[in-house]
C-alpha cells in the first residue's frame, strides 16, 4: 500500500541511518540518504547496497543517496539525524542555512555532546533554537535486525505532541511498532548510559566471571541511569521502558553491540587500543565515559559502574583492581 509521506532525508550512512533507509523506502516511502563524502555516496548508489555496514540488502528504488546537503533536504521534508554524536554538533551547524521554516528534526544519535558534554537536545537548542520541532527516535534496536525486516520496538519522544505521533505513524507496522513520549531528557539519557555500561558487562563476560555477575552489573546499571536521569529531569517510567531497561538489556547481552564487543575484548586480555582496532566502527560508550563520569560529578550522582569503566578504559587501573573496587563497596539499602 502507498504511504501518503513526504519524502524524509536520512543523514547518516552508517549501518544504522542506512537500515532506517531500508526500512521505509520499502514501505514505499521516498528516502534521501545522505553520506558525508561524495565517494561514499558515489558507491552507494553504484552498488545500490551498502556492502561495508549491511551487505546484501539491496537499496529500493525510491531510496536515493547523495553526499550534497541541500539536495538532501530540499522541498519541506522531514530530517533524522543518524551520525555519531561526535559530529552530531557540526551537522546542525551545516544544516542552520538550508533549513526551512517548516523543518522538523529528529535524531537516533546517541552521546553526548564532545565540546559541553550536553545532551543532544541541548546542543540542538544552542545551534538551532527553538523555533523547530526535535524528537529522538531509541530504543532496543540493532540495525541488521530491522534491516532483516525482524520485529523491533521503539520510542518517538517529542515536545511537539504532532510531530512524535507523525513520527509514530510514518514508522509503525505490523514488523516495527513505534511507541510515543513527550521525555525527550530521559530517552536521551538512557541511549547514552547503556553504552557505558555495556562495556563493564563485555568486560566481566571477557573475563568469564559468569551469569551472576552480568545480572548484577546490568541491574545495578540501571539505577545509575534511573538516578542521572531524574537528576536531569527524566521521568521515572521512561527507564523502566524501552528507551531505559530495553535498551540496556539488548547492549549489554547480544554480541551485535559494538560496546559489549570493545568490553569482551578487553576482558580478554586485549588493549584498549587493540579493542578499538579490532570493531572498527565508532564505540560510543569509549567515547561518552568520560564526559558521563564529569556529568554525574557536576551533578553529584553517584554511578560507580561508570566511573570505573572509565578508570579502566584510561589504564588507571586493572580489571582485577576494577572488579575489587566494586566489590568491596561498603554494603547499604539496594535503593539508595
Amino acid at each position: 500500500m502507498k504511504e501518503n509521506f513526504q519524502p524524509i532525508a536520512i543523514l547518516g550512512a552508517g549501518s544504522w541511518g542506512t537500515a532506517l533507509a531500508l526500512y521505509l523506502a520499502r514501505r514505499n516511502q521516498a528516502v534521501r540518504l545522505w553520506a558525508y563524502t561524495s565517494d561514499q555516496a558515489e558507491l552507494l548508489t553504484s552498488e545500490r547496497c551498502n556492502n561495508r555496514y549491511l551487505p546484501g540488502h539491496t537499496f529500493p528504488d525510491c531510496l536515493s543517496v547523495t553526499s550534497d546537503l541541500a539536495a538532501a533536504i530540499k522541498e519541506d521534508c522531514d530530517i533524522l539525524i543518524a551520525v555519531p554524536s561526535s559530529g552530531f554538533r557540526d551537522l546542525l551547524i551545516s544544516l542552520k542555512p538550508l533549513l526551512k521554516k517548516k523543518s522538523r528534526i529528529a535524531w537516533v544519535t546517541k552521546g553526548l555532546d564532545p565540546s559541553t558534554g550536553s545532551l543532544l537536545h541541548t546542543v540542538a537548542l544552542d545551534v538551532l533554537g527553538n523555533q523547530y520541532s526535535y524528537a529522538i527516535l531509541s530504543g532496543p534496536s540493532f540495525a541488521r535486525d530491522v534491516a532483516q525486516g525482524l520485529p523491533t520496538a521503539i520510542v518517538a519522544a517529542s515536545d511537539d505532541a504532532q510531530f512524535a505521533n507523525d513520527l509514530m505513524l510514518r514508522f509503525n507496522s505490523e514488523i516495527f511498532r513505534v511507541y510515543v513520549s513527550n521525555d525527550i531528557i530521559g530517552t536521551e539519557v538512557g541511549g547514552v548510559v547503556k553504552n557505558v555500561l555495556a562495556i563493564a558487562v563485555g568486560i566481566t563476560d571477557g573475563m568469564q566471571l559468569g551469569a551472576n555477575a552480568r545480572c548484577a552489573l546490568i541491574t545495578r546499571g540501571l539505577a545509575e541511569i534511573i538516578r542521572l536521569g531524574l537528576a536531569l529531569g527524566g521521568q521515572y517510567e521512561t527507564f523502566t521502558g524501552l528507551t531505559g531497561l530495553g535498551d540496556l538489556i539488548l547492549t549489554c547481552t547480544d554480541n551485535q553491540s559494538r560496546n559489549r564487543r570493545f568490553g569482551l575484548a578487553i576482558g580478554s586480555g586485549k588493549s584498549v587500543a587493540e579493542a578499538e582496532k579490532e570493531i572498527g566502527q565508532v564505540i560510543e560508550g569509549k567515547n561518552n565515559a568520560e564526559r558521563l563520569a564529569l556529568l554525574a560529578q557536576k551533578l553529584s550522582v553517584d554511578m560507580p559502574i561508570t566511573n570505573t569503566v572509565l578508570k579502566v578504559l584510561q589504564n588507571k587501573i586493572s580489571l582485577r583492581e576494577a572488579l575489587h573496587s566494586l566489590l568491596s563497596r561498603a554494603p547499604k539499602a539496594e535503593n539508595d
